[in-house]
């Protein structure tokens, strides 16, 4: 009994240690963003460096609207790509698939959360960028292939075994008795599923939308290879555009004093949109 006892007290202390680092982890992240990052903010100032609209680290101007633009751009493409396809197919799988497809199928989506993310950006320059370049040339947008559309396509199949896992898994957990009495009331199998069960894990459904959309935001080197890198507005979905992720990125590398606290701003700026999401995430699950 004493052995068993000192044994939990161990067990207890390696959790607390676990719990602790992982908070401490976080901590030590938001402080070096933080005090890091308000050095550039109080020189260059919040405003002007998130509403401007040049980026020339050349001559320390540093403004990060355009970046802000094309992470929304490309984050809410990835969103309208990928997240109605990630719902229709979790509802396949989850109430039309035959058993023998369920698991190849399963295994399908279990491989693309695998996939590097380099190896996206390899499929993205191959496949999509021709196919939107002549896209764009046919429409008569011009432009070589590489820019919101095909980043937001990219995105949209990257962020789609998030969206069926977890859509799928909210489906299952609602109460075969809520089908069953649709059946009963004489609703047909496709009013059973859309008008009684998906409604019922709506909050699922939606969370699992804000963990693409978390995904997406968060995206660098798919993005980097396939979005042009241009730190502009853009004025249509065939123009390059340079995200927050990929401007940090590309530029830490030789970034020094102003300039390298100005990336750390962005980073600061990541974070908070990051943040948002996850209370966002967090109220879903608290209302389920």
């Amino acid at each position: 009994m004493i052995r068993q006892a000192w044994n939990e007290k161990i067990m207890q202390g390696v959790f607390f240690v676990a719990a602790c680092t992982s908070v401490l982890a976080v901590a030590f992240i938001c402080i070096f963003l933080f005090h890091n990052g308000t050095l550039a903010l109080s020189e260059i100032g919040i405003w002007d460096f998130l509403s401007g609209t040049v980026w020339r680290p050349n001559i320390e101007i540093f403004g990060i609207f355009p970046m802000i633009v094309g992470s929304v751009y490309i984050t809410a493409g990835a969103v309208l790509t990928g997240v109605p396809i990630g719902i229709f197919t979790a509802v396949f799988m989850a109430f039309y698939c035959p058993k023998k497809l369920y698991r190849p199928l399963k295994a399908s989506t279990d491989i693309l959360a695998g996939i590097p993310s380099v190896v996206y950006g390899f499929f993205g320059l191959v496949v999509i960028v021709p196919l939107i370049r002549d896209l764009g040339q046919f429409l008569g947008m011009g432009g070589n292939g590489n820019n919101i559309l095909t980043a937001s396509i990219l995105l949209g199949i990257m962020i789609l075994p998030t969206v069926i896992s977890v859509t799928e898994a909210s489906l299952r957990a609602v109460p075969s008795l809520y089908y069953e009495g649709a059946a009963a009331l004489g609703a047909t199998h496709e009013q059973c599923i859309f008008k009684v069960v998906v409604p019922a894990a709506k909050s699922g459904i939606l969370a699992a939308a804000v963990l693409g959309m978390g995904r997406a935001v968060g995206e660098t080197m798919a993005v980097i290879m396939v979005a042009g890198n241009q730190a502009r507005i853009p004025s249509d979905i065939f123009q390059g555009v340079r995200t927050l992720t990929a401007n940090v990125v590309i530029e830490m590398g030789y970034a020094a004093d102003l300039h390298r606290d100005a990336l750390i701003a962005t980073g600061v700026v990541l974070f908070a949109f990051i943040l948002i999401i996850n209370l966002f995430l967090a109220y879903l699950s608290r209302s389920k």
